[in-house]
């Protein structure tokens, strides 16, 4: 039987905590440092009350530690990683490969920032013991398929929902080149949603104040089913920096999808336990998005970007019918319901993207604050980027989570011998023990086995009760004890001698069609995400063969600021693939912000990349 984890984000402990409620088998959260969202760190208190909320549902905690680690803070991270254990975290998701040499007691997935697109990445990466592997997002069905043949010890991950990045993740300094804030050191400024120029060799505009490099969110839930035959078993919504109301939204969605396709298939079973009772209905659409894209699953559709804004523009609603003085009447499409403090939007004739609120909904007839935007015309799209009523239902309690209890009650149970009583007992135990209140529980089935007609106290009950539904005292899970074995230790072999299965089985890899960045026949060139910060990580990496740039945070390399699958050419209809012929342009092309510096582009067309080289 396969296990079918979906995998929600959290900001904080709270949103954890609903993230669970609505459906998620795991949750991946950040602690107090080294995640790749600074924005979006939690003490390890919180992270501790989240393993406890989790353990009755079965649901795992998976901590962020994904940036790159500098060399001074390589012991504050071995420290770190082993509060976690205590506080009964089941994985970290990591990016620096000196994990693999500290002493950390906990499973290791490979965070998407380590540039997870191959099948020999997939082999490595199972060769040295990690569990979970977090697939780049721009993997297609059949390249997933080819990974997970390659390596199907590996449980692999992909995300399914949230905003994207332009760039391979790991593989993105421009935040680093332009702003000194690292992407790898959870900083990311967000160079892809700026406004550019792009610029021809003869010095043209082709494109003016455009976001040329922002992207459409993700959403793949028409095709869940297929990533589950490719080999995907971990769904991930992208989102540690979302608030809660879009995680409840998102999550519950997918939870309601992926039951879909269980309930219906015999060789899948959930990852966690528990019945879910919503009191909405989820619909993605209605949280925050930029349009879908399902972005190169099933190849390049061309549906990618969103070069007009790289703000929030939602779910469509309708046209514009009729206007007048202050309000506007809506064409809206079925099913659609407008609200008091609704926020619409629209794109003008420029393409801009305009907003207004709605102060008063009568049906189709909304009233604004205001008078009528310019530029709304008869016929023009309408779209809701904020959903008052989804809002307001969403921050109140929306969902429940509940585990049937069957209960036998036998002698054995009782800590005491009682009287025997004088009426019928078997009313008031049922009354008592079907009084669960806000455990995770509700009783399914009570089989009242006594040998006698027991007088007991309904306080007594009360504490059987407590003692049959209480979860014990939280502690790391069992499995989770042992480290892994290319790690250093006591009881655990060098990683030079665990990678020598691997550089043994390197003729195999290049029978399944090994390729190299560097061209070589060994692991040399092998790509991996970020670069290296510290001494450990650049022991891992020779003692495989790679070859690593030195991270642009602690030095410098020749690396481009963006290795990209997007591609403008094809955005903009100019694929020579496609097209048979050479752009209609001269290049070499180049972005130009309005501050005047500018970054060249190259097309490499025998990987189907562009990449964004600095200015």
């Amino acid at each position: 039987m396969r296990r079918i984890e979906l995998l929600a984000p959290a900001r904080d402990l709270e949103t954890g905590r609903q993230a669970i409620l609505h459906g998620a088998d795991a949750v991946y959260i950040g602690g107090p440092g080294f995640g790749a969202r600074q924005a979006a760190g939690n003490s390890l208190e919180d992270i501790a009350a989240l393993c406890a909320f989790a353990k009755p549902y079965g649901v795992r905690i998976y901590v962020t530690v994904n940036t790159l680690i500098y060399e001074d803070e390589l012991r504050e991270v071995e420290s770190l990683t082993q509060s976690l254990y205590q506080c009964g975290v089941s994985a970290l998701i990591v990016q620096d490969l000196a994990l693999l040499r500290l002493d950390c007691p906990l499973p290791l997935h490979a965070s998407t920032q380590m540039d997870n697109r191959s099948p020999e990445k997939a082999r490595l990466l199972q060769q040295l013991g990690y569990e979970q592997m977090v697939l780049a997002r721009e993997l297609s069905l059949d390249e997933i398929r080819a990974i997970h043949a390659a390596a199907p010890e590996i449980t692999l991950e992909a995300f399914v929902h949230g905003a994207l990045c332009v760039s391979y993740s790991g593989r993105c300094q421009a935040s680093q080149h332009c702003f000194q804030r690292s992407a790898n050191r959870g900083q990311c400024a967000q160079f892809c949603r700026l406004a550019f120029d792009l610029v021809d060799a003869d010095g043209r505009i082709l494109e003016h104040d455009r976001h040329l490099l922002s992207l459409r969110d993700m959403n793949r839930s028409a095709s869940l089913e297929e990533m589950i035959d490719a080999g995907v078993s971990s769904f991930k919504i992208e989102g540690r920096l979302k608030d809660v109301a879009y995680v409840k939204n998102v999550t519950a969605y997918y939870r309601r999808e992926l039951d879909r396709i269980i309930a219906r298939r015999s060789d899948l079973e959930r990852s966690s336990q528990g019945e879910h009772t919503f009191q909405f209905t989820p619909n993605p659409e209605r949280s925050f998005n930029r349009h879908f894209t399902e972005y190169f699953l099933h190849g390049r559709q061309g549906d990618e970007h969103c070069h007009y804004t790289p703000k929030a523009i939602g779910e469509p609603i309708g046209k514009v019918q009729t206007t007048g003085s202050g309000w506007i009447d809506v064409r809206l499409l079925p099913g659609v319901a407008l609200a008091n403090g609704d926020g619409l939007c629209f794109f003008d004739a420029d393409h801009r993207l305009q907003g207004f609120r709605v102060n008063r909904a009568e049906g189709s007839r909304v009233f604004l604050v205001g008078s009528v935007p310019a530029g709304l015309s008869l016929a023009t799209p309408l779209f809701r980027n904020q959903d008052a009523a989804l809002d307001a239902r969403l921050s109140k309690p929306s969902a429940e989570r509940r585990m049937p209890l069957d209960i036998v009650l036998t002698d054995d149970l009782l800590e005491q011998t009682y009287e025997l009583a004088r009426t019928p007992q078997e009313e008031n135990i049922r009354r008592q023990m079907s009084r669960l209140g806000d455990t995770p529980y509700y009783l399914r089935s009570l089989d009242i086995r006594f040998s006698q007609n027991w007088f007991i106290p309904s306080s007594h009950l009360a504490a059987l009760k407590r003692k049959i539904v209480s979860p014990s005292p939280s502690e790391p899970p069992a499995e989770l004890r042992h480290p892994s074995p290319c790690r250093e230790g006591e009881n655990a072999p060098a990683v030079k001698d665990a990678l020598a299965t691997f550089r043994g089985n390197l003729p195999s890899l290049q029978g399944e069609g090994w390729r190299s960045s560097a061209g070589g026949s060994d692991g040399e060139g092998l790509e991996m995400g970020g670069g290296l910060s510290n001494h450990l990580a650049r022991e891992v990496a020779a003692a495989l063969g790679l070859s690593m740039p030195t991270a642009l945070e602690v030095g410098s390399n020749d690396e481009p600021l963006m290795r990209c699958r997007y591609c403008l050419r094809h955005a903009l209809g100019q694929c020579p693939r496609e097209t048979g012929h050479a752009p209609s342009w001269r290049e070499p092309l180049a972005l130009r912000l309005p501050d005047g510096r500018s970054f060249p582009l190259k097309f490499d067309c025998s990987r189907c990349e562009m990449l964004v080289l600095p200015s």
